[in-house]
């Protein structure tokens, strides 16, 4: 998910967003421990788009 894409969200999306990312991450450790997933960098992805969300929703809260 791209910086732009994020900015567009509202804060109740954001949150929304960031929930849904934890879940995957926690699923694709799970794989990554069962079996090696395909893609380990992957997991890096989704990781920083975590914190790309809670970095764009801190943003907007101080905004307010």
């Amino acid at each position: 998910m791209k910086n732009s894409e994020i900015r567009s969200l509202s804060e109740s999306e954001i949150i929304e967003r960031i929930a849904a990312e934890q879940t995957n991450l926690t699923k694709l450790r799970f794989a990554h421990a069962i079996s090696p997933i395909e893609n380990p960098n992957k997991l890096k992805e989704v990781k920083r788009t975590i914190a790309r969300l809670k970095t764009a929703l801190t943003a907007l809260q101080l905004a307010k």
